[in-house]
Formats: C-alpha cells, structure tokens, sequence
C-alpha cells in the first residue's frame, strides 16, 4: 500500500508483497518488538519491585517513558501485522489504535523535556532539588503531559464525528492517521502542533544541554554524565522527529527508487518507530549504575530460580 500526502488530498495506489515477503518481514517486525518490549517490561518490572526507585522522580520519568515506549510499539506491531493480513480495518477499531498511538507518540519528546530539566536542576541547583523535584510535582508534570497529548489529537476526533457520516464509521480503510483525519484544516493544525512541540522541546534541550556544560566544566563526574544524558535525549528525539517527516521521506526515496516502494516503506517504518525504542534502555537501564545493579540482581534472582524449578 502506497500512500502519498500532498496537502489537503490523499492518494492511494495498492502495492503488495509476495506471501513469503509478507511472512519475512512480519517475522522481523514481531521478534525485534517483542524483544524490545521484554526488555522494557523487565525495566518496568524491576522499578515495581524496589522503593527505592519509585521515590526517586527521575526513574519516574524513565519509566513513563519507557511504557510510552512498550505501548507504541505494540500499536505498531499490531497495526502492521493487521494490515498485512486484513489489509483495511474498521474505521471505529483503527481510530482507537491510532489514538492511543499518538498519545504515546506526543509523550515521548515532552516528557524527554521534563527529563532533561530534572539533570539541568540536579546538577545546576543540588540543594533546591528535592523541594523542586518532588514525587508529587511528578506525577502532576506526567499528568500535564498526558492532558497536552489528549488536547492535541481530541479536536481532530470531535471534527470527524462531526463531519462524517455513520457508514464512515462502518467502513474500512487502510489504517492510517491521514485516511482518517481527512481534513485539510486537520493537517495544518497538526502540523502547528507538531511545530510548537518540537521548538519548545528543542529550546530545553540546548537550553539545559549547554547550562550543564557549564557546570562539567568544574570536572564533576555528575555533571559530565548528565550532559551525556541530554545528549542521548536530543539523538532519541531527532530521531522520533522522524515520524513527523514520513511521508516526506517516502515520497523522496520512491521518487529516486520508485521500483522499491514496499522496501523503502517498511524499513523507514522500522527506522522512526523501532530505532528509538532501542535508546531508552540504554539511558537508565544499563547507563545508571543503581539501576543496573538492581537489573542484574533481578535477572540473576530469576534465572537461578528457573534452573531449580523441578521439570
């Protein structure tokens, strides 16, 4: 399925794969995915299992990032499994997924913002941290960040419902944001939102990035770490900007390589929704040495205990 975005109109041409090509890359899909999400599952799991970790506001953070993380690839997966086997879906079943996917994908950059002004006050103000950085004001930040990602997908919702008609709701298509979202004015109010988001949450970055800079400065070990946070916040978040600039990548390799469509659109796919997942492991889960103490002694625990289970 090719699906090219010019403005106010939307165009489908049908491609499709070989069956052995369509089992190939399903295969891959599903095993990185799972993968991934066994292993932010874990990370989650140990989080759960020790206070010390639910009293710290900057594992908070990790973690709703990280869940976040596990729910849009799991829509991914699901939506690209479901288009190859069923081709189009119900109209009212792919708005939930695609729902529940941008909110997960908004939450993302804001809340790899918050995570870098908490380092920018631990490093730049340690004595302050704790009244600022506080469980509760945590908790009430995610809850902002959950309300942001909501108002800027609901009006999208309230206009379809109010302009189509119950058959659309009946019918199937192929289940994209843009076969759905059909409205110009939708396009060009997502793409202000996307724009707004992106600036403020880039301005914090450098803003943070070179205020923490300052402070490596003075040779402190915490400092040069948290600097080398933000640094792997600002990659993850170039590359889950790559997700607002899709169909401009697609239209510009198929234009080049107009014979490997099919290719070219699922391995830009994998690229924006899977390569970012890869990172958030990385930056507490095997980075922090208190985390992965508690990772390592989970895994341990468990293993061993899987080996003296009688068969």
């Amino acid at each position: 399925m090719n699906l090219s975005n010019t403005g106010s109109n939307v165009t489908a041409d049908v491609y499709r794969d070989t069956l052995n090509t369509s089992i190939t890359k399903n295969v891959f899909t599903v095993v990185l995915s799972i993968s991934i999400v066994y292993v932010n599952s874990t990370l989650v799991h140990t989080f759960t299992r020790h206070q010390i970790f639910n009293t710290n506001p900057r594992y908070i953070l990790y973690i709703h990032l990280v869940i976040n993380d596990i729910i849009l690839l799991i829509m991914f997966t699901l939506l690209q499994v479901l288009s190859y086997i069923l081709f189009t879906l119900n109209v009212t079943f792919c708005i939930i997924l695609l729902m529940i996917a941008i909110f997960s994908n908004v939450n993302n950059p804001l809340t790899l913002a918050v995570m870098a002004v908490e380092c920018y006050i631990a490093i730049c103000f340690p004595l302050s941290h704790p009244q600022i950085c506080t469980i509760k004001k945590t908790y009430a930040v995610i809850t902002v960040i959950w309300m942001l990602s909501t108002l800027s997908i609901l009006p999208d919702l309230f206009v379809v419902l109010a302009t189509e008609s119950n058959e659309f709701f009946h019918s199937k298509v192929f289940c994209l944001r843009e076969n759905i979202f059909k409205n110009p004015i939708l396009n060009t109010k997502r793409d202000v939102t996307n724009i707004m988001f992106l600036v403020i949450v880039w301005f914090t970055l450098f803003y943070t990035y070179f205020r923490i800079l300052f402070a490596a400065q003075a040779a402190s070990a915490n400092a040069k770490k948290a600097r080398n946070t933000v640094m792997l916040h600002g990659f993850q978040l170039l590359l889950c900007m790559l997700s607002y600039l899709f169909f401009f990548i697609i239209d510009g390799l198929t234009s080049l390589f107009p014979k490997g469509v099919l290719i070219i659109r699922y391995l830009v796919a994998l690229l924006v929704q899977i390569l970012p997942r890869l990172i958030s492991p990385m930056v507490y889960g095997l980075r922090d040495k208190m985390f992965r103490r508690y990772l390592i002694r989970y895994t341990m625990f468990y293993t061993t205990k899987a080996k003296i289970q009688p068969h």
